[in-house]
């Protein structure tokens, strides 16, 4: 179920140089839970995803970040999340708590980009991500990367994507603060 759609969007990420190697994992929102990609999965070549219950056991094969997804799907109603590594983003994310973008997209879409801490796969990553996703479709863990959320994986992707662009432009123009 879903493996298309998670095969095409990440196709998309690894291609743009959103993610590399087996970083980063996605996810959309079922009845009683999510599918999310398995544990070290390309995301060019993600395989089938994993169910993980809304409440109760997880299984060993899903990604290392299914509590910031549970998280976020227990808190809001978004209906998929992407979680990528762009190089640009994760760059501002070390020097700043918020990105505010420059470009034109970045200022309609997402004016402000808030910088969350935690540690990778954490419950402190999971509290301050999905708290920040109740409020905007954008976050960046200091360091580690985007998770970006909306009504379907184009819409996570797209805010990906977005999040990755502004930053650029932020670094190219010198104007990130």
């Amino acid at each position: 179920m879903y493996t298309d759609e998670f095969k095409r969007i990440g196709t998309r990420l690894f291609s743009e140089g959103l993610v590399g190697g087996n970083f980063g994992n996605m996810s959309i929102r079922s009845r009683d839970g999510f599918f999310i990609t398995h544990t070290g999965a390309y995301l060019d070549n993600p395989g089938e995803p994993v169910f993980v219950p809304l409440d109760g056991p997880v299984p060993k094969e899903a990604s290392s970040e299914y509590r910031v997804h549970r998280e976020v799907y227990q808190k809001t109603r978004h209906m998929a999340i992407v979680h990528a590594h762009p190089a640009h983003a994760v760059a501002l994310s070390i020097m700043t708590r918020e990105i505010v973008p420059l470009d034109s997209e970045g200022v309609m879409l997402c004016p402000v980009i808030p910088v969350v801490q935690g540690v990778p796969g954490s419950d402190e990553l999971a509290m301050n991500v999905s708290d920040s996703l109740c409020l905007s479709k954008l976050a960046i863990a200091s360091g580690h990367g985007t998770f970006a959320a909306g009504k379907s994986l184009d819409e996570a992707y797209l805010f990906t994507s977005l999040g990755e662009h502004a930053c650029r432009v932020l670094i190219l123009t010198g104007q990130f603060r």
